[in-house]
Protein backbone atom coordinates (compact mmCIF):
# COMPACT_ATOMS: atom_id res chain seq x y z
CA UNK A 1 0.00 0.00 0.00
CA UNK A 2 1.58 3.83 -0.72
CA UNK A 3 0.70 6.44 1.04
CA UNK A 4 1.46 10.05 0.05
CA UNK A 5 1.99 11.81 3.43
CA UNK A 6 2.34 16.60 2.43
CA UNK A 7 3.02 17.98 5.89
CA UNK A 8 6.05 20.49 6.83
CA UNK A 9 6.69 19.72 9.71
CA UNK A 10 9.95 17.82 9.77
CA UNK A 11 9.57 16.89 13.61
CA UNK A 12 6.34 15.56 12.48
CA UNK A 13 6.89 13.45 9.11
CA UNK A 14 10.12 12.07 10.02
CA UNK A 15 8.78 9.55 13.17
CA UNK A 16 5.27 9.16 11.41
CA UNK A 17 7.23 7.85 7.70
CA UNK A 18 9.46 5.26 10.43
CA UNK A 19 6.07 4.09 12.23
CA UNK A 20 3.93 3.21 8.86
CA UNK A 21 6.94 1.86 7.35
CA UNK A 22 7.62 -0.45 9.75
CA UNK A 23 3.62 -1.07 9.74
CA UNK A 24 4.47 -2.22 5.91
CA UNK A 25 3.16 0.28 3.80
CA UNK A 26 5.15 2.49 1.31
CA UNK A 27 5.51 5.98 2.30
CA UNK A 28 6.41 9.36 0.28
CA UNK A 29 6.94 12.60 1.81
CA UNK A 30 6.19 16.12 0.30
CA UNK A 31 6.74 18.89 2.79
CA UNK A 32 5.25 21.50 0.63
CA UNK A 33 1.84 21.89 -1.43
CA UNK A 34 2.95 22.61 -4.49
CA UNK A 35 5.32 19.22 -4.68
CA UNK A 36 3.00 17.28 -3.02
CA UNK A 37 -0.13 18.45 -5.83
CA UNK A 38 2.15 17.06 -8.27
CA UNK A 39 2.47 13.87 -6.72
CA UNK A 40 -0.91 13.52 -6.11
CA UNK A 41 -1.57 14.21 -9.81
CA UNK A 42 0.45 11.48 -10.83
CA UNK A 43 -1.27 9.12 -8.82
CA UNK A 44 -0.83 5.27 -7.92
CA UNK A 45 -1.50 6.52 -4.24
CA UNK A 46 -3.66 3.90 -1.83
CA UNK A 47 -3.98 7.07 0.82
CA UNK A 48 -3.64 10.49 0.99
CA UNK A 49 -2.44 12.08 4.44
CA UNK A 50 -2.41 15.94 3.98
CA UNK A 51 -1.97 18.82 6.48
CA UNK A 52 -4.02 21.54 5.64
CA UNK A 53 -1.85 24.60 6.23
CA UNK A 54 1.19 24.03 3.35
CA UNK A 55 3.42 26.42 2.22
CA UNK A 56 2.56 27.45 -1.44
CA UNK A 57 -0.91 25.67 -2.11
CA UNK A 58 -3.10 24.03 1.18
CA UNK A 59 -3.77 20.93 1.52
CA UNK A 60 -7.49 21.90 1.38
CA UNK A 61 -6.77 22.96 -2.32
CA UNK A 62 -4.86 19.94 -3.22
CA UNK A 63 -8.08 17.56 -2.16
CA UNK A 64 -10.12 20.00 -4.36
CA UNK A 65 -7.85 19.82 -7.12
CA UNK A 66 -7.46 15.83 -7.12
CA UNK A 67 -11.71 15.53 -6.43
CA UNK A 68 -12.30 17.92 -9.70
CA UNK A 69 -10.20 15.56 -11.50
CA UNK A 70 -12.37 12.41 -10.57
CA UNK A 71 -9.76 10.95 -8.07
CA UNK A 72 -11.59 8.89 -5.50
CA UNK A 73 -8.52 8.52 -3.64
CA UNK A 74 -8.86 8.68 0.52
CA UNK A 75 -7.74 11.48 1.90
CA UNK A 76 -7.11 12.09 5.40
CA UNK A 77 -6.41 15.45 6.87
CA UNK A 78 -3.97 16.03 9.93
CA UNK A 79 -4.18 19.58 10.78
CA UNK A 80 -4.52 21.62 13.87
CA UNK A 81 -7.75 23.53 12.77
CA UNK A 82 -10.44 22.44 14.98
CA UNK A 83 -13.59 24.33 14.80
CA UNK A 84 -16.77 22.66 13.44
CA UNK A 85 -16.89 24.89 10.55
CA UNK A 86 -12.74 23.47 9.90
CA UNK A 87 -14.45 19.99 9.93
CA UNK A 88 -17.04 20.78 7.62
CA UNK A 89 -15.14 22.31 4.68
CA UNK A 90 -12.59 19.43 4.68
CA UNK A 91 -14.85 17.49 4.55
CA UNK A 92 -17.07 19.37 1.95
CA UNK A 93 -13.86 19.37 0.01
CA UNK A 94 -13.68 15.73 -0.47
CA UNK A 95 -12.05 14.38 2.63
CA UNK A 96 -12.90 11.06 4.20
CA UNK A 97 -11.34 11.60 7.74
CA UNK A 98 -9.91 14.49 9.68
CA UNK A 99 -8.05 13.74 12.93
CA UNK A 100 -6.85 16.95 15.00
CA UNK A 101 -3.50 17.59 15.71
CA UNK A 102 -2.02 17.03 18.33
CA UNK A 103 -3.26 12.87 18.25
CA UNK A 104 -3.14 9.91 19.89
CA UNK A 105 -0.44 7.30 17.59
CA UNK A 106 -2.50 4.63 17.59
CA UNK A 107 -5.90 6.32 16.59
CA UNK A 108 -4.02 7.52 13.04
CA UNK A 109 -2.90 3.68 12.75
CA UNK A 110 -7.07 2.76 13.15
CA UNK A 111 -8.13 5.46 10.74
CA UNK A 112 -5.36 4.87 8.20
CA UNK A 113 -6.32 1.24 8.24
CA UNK A 114 -9.60 1.75 7.77
CA UNK A 115 -9.19 4.17 4.77
CA UNK A 116 -6.90 1.97 3.50
CA UNK A 117 -9.51 -1.01 3.43
CA UNK A 118 -12.08 1.30 1.65
CA UNK A 119 -9.05 1.59 -1.00
CA UNK A 120 -8.36 -1.56 -1.38
CA UNK A 121 -12.57 -2.91 -1.54
CA UNK A 122 -13.17 0.40 -3.89
CA UNK A 123 -14.53 -0.79 -7.30
CA UNK A 124 -11.48 -0.54 -9.65
CA UNK A 125 -12.68 1.02 -12.76
CA UNK A 126 -14.18 -1.17 -15.30
CA UNK A 127 -11.04 -1.05 -18.49
CA UNK A 128 -14.28 -1.22 -20.91
CA UNK A 129 -15.94 1.77 -19.37
CA UNK A 130 -12.43 3.80 -18.48
CA UNK A 131 -10.24 4.62 -21.49
CA UNK A 132 -6.78 5.85 -21.20
CA UNK A 133 -5.23 7.46 -24.36
CA UNK A 134 -2.31 10.18 -24.67
CA UNK A 135 -3.39 12.49 -21.31
CA UNK A 136 -7.21 12.13 -22.39
CA UNK A 137 -9.38 10.26 -19.84
CA UNK A 138 -12.59 9.00 -21.21
CA UNK A 139 -15.39 7.84 -18.16
CA UNK A 140 -18.11 6.01 -20.13
CA UNK A 141 -20.67 5.18 -17.74
CA UNK A 142 -21.18 8.53 -16.81
CA UNK A 143 -19.85 10.29 -19.93
CA UNK A 144 -17.12 12.71 -18.61
CA UNK A 145 -13.94 12.78 -20.36
CA UNK A 146 -11.00 14.32 -18.10
CA UNK A 147 -8.05 16.36 -19.77
CA UNK A 148 -5.18 19.11 -18.01
CA UNK A 149 -7.42 18.67 -14.72
CA UNK A 150 -10.59 19.91 -16.11
CA UNK A 151 -13.41 17.47 -16.62
CA UNK A 152 -15.33 17.46 -20.02
CA UNK A 153 -19.15 16.49 -20.42
CA UNK A 154 -20.07 15.08 -23.04
CA UNK A 155 -23.86 14.49 -24.73
CA UNK A 156 -24.36 10.85 -25.67
CA UNK A 157 -23.10 10.93 -29.32
CA UNK A 158 -20.25 13.00 -28.31
CA UNK A 159 -18.99 9.98 -25.72
CA UNK A 160 -20.04 7.31 -28.47
CA UNK A 161 -17.83 9.45 -31.60
CA UNK A 162 -15.28 9.88 -28.85
CA UNK A 163 -14.85 5.81 -27.86
CA UNK A 164 -14.53 5.16 -31.38
CA UNK A 165 -11.61 7.28 -32.24
CA UNK A 166 -9.76 6.37 -28.88
CA UNK A 167 -10.45 2.30 -29.07
CA UNK A 168 -9.11 2.77 -32.63
CA UNK A 169 -5.85 5.31 -31.47
CA UNK A 170 -3.44 5.90 -34.43
CA UNK A 171 -5.91 4.19 -36.78
CA UNK A 172 -7.47 6.02 -40.07
CA UNK A 173 -11.25 5.75 -39.67
CA UNK A 174 -13.17 6.14 -42.77
CA UNK A 175 -16.23 8.94 -43.12
CA UNK A 176 -18.11 5.14 -44.27
CA UNK A 177 -16.41 3.65 -41.18
CA UNK A 178 -17.99 6.08 -38.68
CA UNK A 179 -21.60 6.61 -40.17
CA UNK A 180 -21.84 3.04 -39.59
CA UNK A 181 -21.10 2.87 -35.75
CA UNK A 182 -22.18 5.97 -34.89
CA UNK A 183 -25.74 5.99 -37.10
CA UNK A 184 -25.79 1.91 -37.72
CA UNK A 185 -29.42 1.45 -37.94
CA UNK A 186 -31.97 3.79 -40.00
CA UNK A 187 -31.56 6.77 -42.37
CA UNK A 188 -28.13 8.39 -42.00
CA UNK A 189 -28.36 11.78 -41.58
CA UNK A 190 -26.23 14.46 -44.10
CA UNK A 191 -22.64 14.04 -44.51
CA UNK A 192 -22.14 17.51 -43.03
CA UNK A 193 -23.00 16.28 -39.37
CA UNK A 194 -20.52 14.08 -39.38
CA UNK A 195 -17.97 17.78 -39.81
CA UNK A 196 -20.07 19.00 -37.19
CA UNK A 197 -19.85 16.38 -34.33
CA UNK A 198 -16.11 16.19 -34.67
CA UNK A 199 -15.84 20.27 -34.14
CA UNK A 200 -17.82 20.15 -31.19
CA UNK A 201 -16.17 17.53 -29.84
CA UNK A 202 -12.74 18.95 -30.70
CA UNK A 203 -13.75 21.76 -29.27
CA UNK A 204 -14.30 20.29 -25.42
CA UNK A 205 -11.50 18.29 -25.44
CA UNK A 206 -8.74 20.38 -26.96
CA UNK A 207 -7.96 23.57 -24.86
CA UNK A 208 -5.65 26.07 -26.40
CA UNK A 209 -2.50 25.08 -26.18
CA UNK A 210 -3.21 21.08 -25.66
CA UNK A 211 -1.71 18.98 -27.95
CA UNK A 212 -4.52 18.13 -30.70
CA UNK A 213 -6.00 14.54 -30.64
CA UNK A 214 -8.29 14.64 -33.89
CA UNK A 215 -6.75 14.44 -36.97
CA UNK A 216 -8.98 15.17 -40.30
CA UNK A 217 -7.37 12.96 -43.28
CA UNK A 218 -8.37 14.95 -45.99
CA UNK A 219 -11.05 13.41 -48.57
CA UNK A 220 -10.85 10.13 -45.87
CA UNK A 221 -11.69 10.58 -42.31
CA UNK A 222 -10.44 11.15 -39.08
CA UNK A 223 -7.12 9.42 -37.69
CA UNK A 224 -6.57 9.56 -33.01
CA UNK A 225 -3.74 10.66 -31.21
CA UNK A 226 -1.35 13.07 -30.27
CA UNK A 227 1.19 11.26 -33.09
CA UNK A 228 -1.62 11.83 -35.85
CA UNK A 229 -0.38 14.97 -37.36
CA UNK A 230 2.74 13.48 -39.64
CA UNK A 231 0.07 12.27 -42.55
CA UNK A 232 -2.95 14.37 -41.57
CA UNK A 233 -4.09 17.69 -40.08
CA UNK A 234 -5.78 19.23 -37.44
CA UNK A 235 -7.77 22.07 -38.85
CA UNK A 236 -11.16 22.58 -38.47
CA UNK A 237 -13.29 20.34 -41.50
Amino acid sequence: MRILLVDDEVQLTEPLTRVLTREGYQVEVASDGATGAELARQGGYDLLILDWMLPHQSGLAICQEIRRQGDVTPVLFLTAKDTLDDRVQGLDAGADDYLVKPFELLELLARVRAQLRRSATQKTPNPETHLHRDDLELDLDNQLAYRGGRTIELSEKESTLLEYLMRHSGQLLTHSEIYQHLWPTGEKPSSNVLAAQIRLLRRKIEAPGEVPLIHTVYGKGYRFGSGGESSSSSCPD
